[in-house]
């Protein structure tokens, strides 16, 4: 069967990253968090907030006590969602069907089994009894007045065993009154072209419902099958921001959106709110405690960050060389990386980001020290401020500070009690001043006495404070070479942030060394900075 263009075609986005999102491992947002999220969905221009299971844990259950009587903005609707009833009772007498009602939401999501296997030994029930429990199921909800959109759990493992039980299952939600029938790849396993098939084939079956698609990542094919499934006819998409899910995650609409509005002109409701889309995805990476992908499509750090000096000198000249999109339209920017990989293009265009002009034949001593810098256990990719503050002093520029000495030292007693010390000497413009300081641990304790001392001489570092500090140590390269330790500092002031490193044989120095840099940078560029 050819494919349906997509060109025009209004897609219904349900993102279920509030509920299916925060079955990810090690990914829980509390109540409050749940509201910011919900929000931030509905103004980007999602069609339903799947808000959760409002009768499996109380968490859920207060989330959708605390939405009622809220509206969501930009007409988003939230989705409570929930199973079919149980094998041995009537709908109007399953507590799960009940919290779904009780959640007052205008939409429910109610998924059920397609898979012979699922129903046979996961239910333990008849073929035809699973039938009664999703057509009754349907039917019950939808005559309390709420939308259903059907999840068929497992439809095309289901379909590829027992095509035609698993359409008939698609019959039963139909006839209970469901507008919506979704097809889940649940364990995430099919293959596109599978998936093709199958959706079209529902598609042919069913032209007075919407079709829709939820797929899993678990061979890496959620967003391809999610675009099969699509192209084939589906128009109602189900997935999470930044592809938050159980196991390997769900499909990423932090992919499909702009995809969908870039490359296929669909009509989405967040078409024109892409710019946005950065934004939504760290707000959630934020309220889930969890690192952004920096290489996520579209949304990463490293999305449009360009290393090699042949891709820097061909995007200086025309973006189109090596980028697909302008980064600005999904909110990103573009980034050039210095490395011992960097021609002088990277310098010079780094150099430009910061404000800083060089001639092109000034770069080469400038190559020259990041190469001899790198082989010594440096990385400047992830350290912009540390790349700064060295053209500027190989340009002449002289530090604000300098450290004299240091010493750093832990020590404990009998009962276990342990406490870091450090002193630090410090000279600005020919004046000194000796320090100490205690910490949690050496490195603490060393911050904690530069800070002091260069407090005493610069009172506008109070608000620069150490909001991450990475340790990596780099084995030697040939026989007899020591390991060098990599320190990887990140400081913040006022949402400002920036990034240092330091390297040694020595893992105090290494700190300190980013350490220094990282207040040098608060002094000498942040407030210019972004």
């Amino acid at each position: 069967m050819s494919e349906t263009g997509l060109r025009g075609a209004r897609i219904e986005l349900l993102d279920t990253t509030l509920r299916d999102g925060t079955q990810a491992e090690g990914v829980t947002l509390s109540v409050r968090d749940k509201i910011a999220v919900a929000e931030a969905l509905a103004a980007f221009g999602v069609d339903l907030v799947e808000g959760g299971w409002p009768g499996s844990n109380p968490r859920d259950a207060d989330f959708f006590e605390a939405m009622k009587g809220r509206t969501l903005p930009g007409g988003a609707r939230l989705t409570a969602f929930g199973a079919t009833r149980r094998r041995d009772l009537a709908p109007e007498d399953d507590s799960s069907l009940a919290a779904l009602l009780e959640a007052e939401t205008p939409v429910v999501t109610l998924f059920g089994k397609s898979w012979t296997l699922h129903a046979r030994e996961a239910l333990g029930v008849s073929l035809e009894t699973n039938l009664a429990m999703i057509r009754e199921s349907v039917a019950f909800l939808q005559a309390a007045g709420r939308r259903v959109v059907y999840d068929a759990e497992h439809f095309f493992d289901g379909y590829a065993e027992d095509p035609g039980y698993a359409l008939v299952t698609l019959e039963a939600a139909a006839e209970g009154g469901a507008d919506t029938l979704v097809l889940a790849d649940t364990n995430g396993g099919r293959l596109p072209e599978e998936v093709f098939a199958a959706a079209a084939e529902v598609v042919r079956r069913f032209p007075g419902l919407t079709v829709g698609v939820h797929t899993h990542n678990d061979a890496e094919l959620a967003v391809a099958n999610s675009l099969a499934a699509l192209r084939a006819g589906a128009r109602h998409l189900q997935g999470t921001v930044g592809g938050y899910g159980e196991r390997a995650g769900n499909a990423s609409l932090t992919s499909l959106i702009p995809t969908l509005v870039l490359k296929y002109g669909a009509a989405l409701r967040a078409a024109d709110r892409l710019e946005g889309l950065r934004e939504l995805a760290h707000l959630v990476d934020e309220r889930a405690n969890q690192t952004p992908n920096r290489r996520a499509a579209y949304v990463g750090d490293a999305a449009f960050a360009h290393k090699g000096g042949v891709h820097v000198s061909a995007v200086l000249k025309n973006p189109r060389t090596y980028e697909h999109i302008e980064p600005e339209r999904v909110g990103n920017r573009r980034r050039f990386l210095v490395s011992d990989l960097s021609g002088r293009s990277n310098l010079l265009a780094k150099l430009t980001e910061a404000g800083i002009e060089l001639a092109r034949d000034e770069a080469g001593p400038l190559l020259e020290e990041v190469k001899a810098l790198e082989r010594d256990g440096y990385a400047f990719e992830g350290a912009d401020a540390s790349f700064y503050l060295l053209a500027s002093r190989l340009r002449g520029g002289e530090p604000p500070f300098r450290v004299v000495a240091f010493q750093s030292w832990t020590r404990g007693d009998a009962q276990g009690h342990w406490q870091a010390e450090a002193t630090v000497q410090l000279e600005v413009g020919g004046r000194t001043v000796h320090t100490a300081a205690t910490g949690e641990g050496p490195v603490g304790a060393l911050d904690n006495a530069l800070r002091k001392a260069l407090l005493s001489f610069f009172p506008e570092l109070e608000g620069v404070g150490l909001s991450d500090y990475k340790v990596r140590v780099l084995e030697g390269q040939e026989a007899g070479t020591a390991s060098v330790v990599r320190v990887l500092v990140e400081m913040e002031r006022a949402g400002e942030r920036w990034n240092t490193v330091g390297a040694s044989a020595n893992v105090l120095e290494a700190s300190l060394k980013a350490l220094t840099d990282g207040y040098a940078y608060a002094l000498l560029r942040a407030p210019q900075r972004r």
